[in-house]
């Protein structure tokens, strides 16, 4: 059985020691420079190598073929024709990601960045899904 001198005494030490956590729902959350939230994809950038796809621990990541593919440039005259650049989409598991980043390391042409996101929790599995097109 613990004294009660003792048990006053660490009463009085934390009733003047700052909180150990902090006010998050009412005060902003502080986020560091390097920190690791959603994953966002800038459709433009990508061509389709599948690296991300590759190198993803979780298998969170697909890139399919657009449906909504750009029309090719119209022919100039004495010149061989150009194909359309190809246009892909990314759908992201975020229920599987672990937010390890190497999909973002990976990607040649940086289609894929990290961001500050951090409030992702929803009670719904077809929220934690996302189709970048």
């Amino acid at each position: 059985m613990k004294k009660p001198a003792r048990v006053f005494s660490e009463v009085i030490k934390h009733l003047f020691k700052k909180p150990a956590t902090c006010g998050y729902p009412f005060e902003k959350a502080h986020i560091f420079p390097n920190f690791r939230g959603r994953i966002a994809f800038e459709s433009d950038k990508c061509i389709g190598c599948q690296m991300c796809v590759r190198v993803c621990p979780a298998k969170a990541i697909e890139i399919p073929l657009s449906a909504e593919q750009p029309a090719a440039p119209a022919p100039v005259e004495g010149q061989p024709a150009v194909p359309a650049k190809k246009k892909f989409d990314c759908i992201m598991k975020l229920d599987h990601c672990v937010y390890c980043a190497q999909c973002v390391e990976t990607c040649p042409k940086k289609a894929l960045i990290m961001t500050q996101d951090f409030e992702l929790s929803s009670v719904n599995r077809k929220d934690l899904r996302r189709h970048y097109k």
